[in-house]
């Protein structure tokens, strides 16, 4: 294996050496997005900037990718300004996404209301997010109800969720079924609508097929029904601790209440602290009471 990553390293060199004084634009790009895909943005950005500046479009978009792909969000942008203007709807996204980064929100959503209206499904449930996320929710549900009717099943899963959130609707359940692999939310719902009819066993194979799958919201609810539903401290633990090595900050609060009952009060501070410094409000007030305490 190293061998054939030191063959395509060299071959990639011998091609970028071989068209350093080059002019052909598709030349440029297709060597580009090689070096792209072996992670070397710096030498893809240098043949999509030439083949830009030669007029091609879509090396334009190309580079604003390559230029998000190192944190250069402005300069980004302005290529994907570039790649617009010459035609290249594809990169109403990828702005948005950058002009999110810059903290431009209506920019952001100027952009995804362009992927939409270019087709780009993604792009405009990207808008329905951002719109749910300024606290549109009405406008959101909209946004997401117009790309499920266009037949995007991450869209109509989003939908089903959105609408059980607020609703706490079971006869969402087939549709919460149809989003589960679609949308990982959709799934945590659905194992929610089980529990609370009475269907705590299957409740816990959706989320243990959640967690299987890697999906971060898996684990919190399924550590609380191990503790709740089946008196499983242990496996409760476990979950609560895999969904911190997940990045779900909110398992922080649960565990230091688990270990807490258990008489680990240094445990349980800790997590509390841990869950305050990374955003958790209730974990924040909590730990406020106990230091007042």
């Amino acid at each position: 294996m190293p061998l054939i990553i030191v063959g395509m390293t060299e071959d990639l060199d011998r091609r970028l050496r071989r068209l350093r004084a080059s002019g052909d634009p598709n030349a440029l790009v297709d060597l580009g997005c090689d070096l792209a895909d072996a992670g070397r943005h710096t030498d893809a950005e240098q043949c999509f900037r030439r083949a830009s500046e030669a007029g091609d479009t879509v090396a334009a978009f190309n580079l604003g990718n390559a230029l998000a792909a190192q944190g250069r969000w402005e300069e980004a942008a302005e290529a994907y300004e570039v790649a617009l203007a010459g035609g290249e709807t594809d990169a109403w996204r990828n702005l948005g996404l950058v002009l999110e980064d810059l903290g431009d929100l209506a920019g952001a959503m100027r952009a995804y209301r362009g992927a939409a209206d270019a087709g780009d499904l993604e792009g405009g449930l990207q808008l329905a997010f951002l719109l749910r996320e300024q606290g549109e929710r009405e406008e959101a549900l909209a946004v997401a109800e117009e790309i499920a009717a266009a037949g995007d099943d991450e869209a109509a899963a989003v939908v089903a969720c959105w609408r059980f959130c607020a609703t706490l609707d079971p006869g969402l359940e087939d549709a919460l079924r149809a989003g589960a692999d679609h949308f990982p939310a959709a799934r945590t719902d659905l194992a929610h609508l089980l529990r609370e009819t009475g269907r705590a066993v299957e409740a816990r194979w959706v989320l243990e097929r959640g967690a299987k799958l890697g999906e971060q919201v898996a684990w919190l609810p399924l550590g609380n029904l191990y503790r709740e539903e089946l008196g499983d401290d242990e496996a409760a633990e476990e979950a609560f601790r895999a969904g911190i090595a997940a990045g779900d900050v909110y398992c922080h609060q649960n565990l230091a209440v688990l270990l807490a009952d258990r008489g680990d009060l240094d445990g349980a501070l800790e997590q509390f602290r841990l869950g305050a410094e990374a955003g958790d409000q209730l974990a924040a007030q909590t730990l406020r009471g106990l230091e007042l305490g």
